[in-house]
């Protein structure tokens, strides 16, 4: 049954990113077209006795230019300060001026899949060591994973629809669909929406080794996160965040703001399957993309870009492939499809709306990223994944797929923009 949506167009005018390779859009960009990766040995702590020892951690971190003050930075959990930082990176980028607009009508949908565990155990420890009298009172606010959506919307005075997404790695990809959704339906004119993570510590770490879900290739840290190829094992974790501003195009048009593509479908399934495992051939990704076709009135034949999930796990990567084979047919070897977590890691609940930021580059300049460390064919994943080397191809139309941990499913939908 068809959707009787309004009429009301959602476009992005804001990007912001914060990276193993760069804490702002414009240099992030370069360094994923050059093919650089973020991924080396932990640094954070000594991860020898761990089996993963590398990630896409970030370096020189500084939040202060997007927090009100020094004890502000002190009071918030890393996750919360990669999000809120993002987040005006993407004020900023958007030329947005707050003093001039209704912040009734602003929402912050900031996302994350696990919060703060740089709190959780830095205060377990003092539970153990010191005892309960000695916690922190602000233990609880740090570590609530609503918070980096609570703070931005409080530092920035925003007052319009506010929530945080939770679906382990589809969280910011949904946040970014809710966000849509919620402009469409006349409840917002514009929202911040993206994901925020910040899981290296040891028990991230330790957590994640244990179901051996990560790559263990430690001699090679740029070579380790190696998307569809054969000799993949497992992926790497990334921190960071990303969030984009969307508005209503009557709202961004009267501002005379840059749009860098529209909005038009989202997708939202369950595999209802597997805490962890993906549903078999895809099936739930395959549903989550004819959605997101379905809601942007789209064909498959007229998308030319997906932006994979595409982990560096050896089944997830083969079901995605197989997802996108079901849906596209013979239209898949026509696509560019490409996974940039080889160069960034995985940033669990932060990815999806990092990468979106990437396709939202690709539509604005035609090119696409390439999947690095893409080196021996996978018989098993044989479509054309845009190996090693960025390349340029119109992209008029493109999908972003983000697929978590309990089976969660999100796809976003967009296109160059057309006024």
């Amino acid at each position: 049954m068809a959707i009787n949506w309004t009429d009301r167009r959602v476009v992005v005018t804001g990007l912001g990113v914060v990276s193993s390779l760069g804490q702002h859009i414009d240099p992030f960009w370069e360094n994923i077209l050059a093919g650089k990766c973020g991924i080396e040995k932990i640094t954070s702590f000594d991860a020898t006795n761990f089996d993963c020892q590398i990630a896409a951690e970030v370096k020189d971190f500084n939040p202060a230019a997007a927090f009100p003050s020094p004890k502000e930075i002190k009071r918030t959990d890393r996750f919360s300060q990669f999000g809120v930082f993002a987040g005006h990176q993407a004020l900023l980028d958007s030329g947005l001026d707050l003093e001039t607009v209704n912040r009734d009508e602003i929402g912050v949908f900031i996302g994350s899949g696990i919060g703060g565990l740089h709190t959780t155990e830095e205060q377990h420890s003092v539970l153990l060591e010191r005892g309960p009298r000695r916690i922190s009172p602000f233990m609880i606010p740090m570590l609530i994973s609503n918070m980096a959506s609570g703070l931005f919307s409080m530092y920035f005075k925003l007052r319009g629809p506010n929530f945080a997404t939770c679906s382990a790695c589809a969280t910011s990809t949904h946040a970014i669909g809710e966000a849509w959704r919620t402009i469409k339906m006349g409840d917002a004119s514009a929202i911040f929406a993206g994901g925020t993570e910040a899981t290296i510590v040891p028990m991230g770490i330790g957590g994640f080794c244990a179901m051996r879900a990560m790559s263990t290739r430690n001699a090679e840290p740029q070579r380790s996160s190696r998307p569809f190829d054969k000799e993949r094992d497992g992926f790497v974790m990334g921190e960071g965040a990303g969030i984009l501003l969307l508005e209503e195009l009557g709202h961004a048009k009267a501002r005379g703001a840059k749009i860098y593509c529209e909005i038009i479908g989202y997708g939202n399934t369950a595999d209802a399957n597997h805490i962890t495992s993906p549903a078999p051939e895809g099936e739930g990704a395959a549903r989550c993309m004819k959605m997101a076709l379905r809601n942007a009135g789209l064909n498959p034949t007229d998308i030319t870009y997906i932006n994979a999930h595409g982990t560096s796990t050896p089944q997830g990567d083969i079901c995605e492939t197989q997802a996108i084979k079901h849906v596209f047919g013979e239209h898949a070897r026509k696509l560019a499809v490409s996974s940039t977590k080889g160069a960034t890691g995985h940033m669990l609940g932060a990815a999806g709306a990092v990468e979106m930021a990437l396709c939202a580059k690709a539509i604005q300049t035609d090119i696409v990223p390439p999947t690095i460390n893409y080196e021996n064919p996978d018989p098993e994943c044989d479509l054309d994944y845009t190996p090693n080397t960025a390349r340029e191809r119109k992209v008029d139309a493109i999908l972003n797929n983000s697929f978590g941990f309990g089976g969660h499913n999100a796809t976003i939908a967009a296109k160059k923009f057309v006024g």
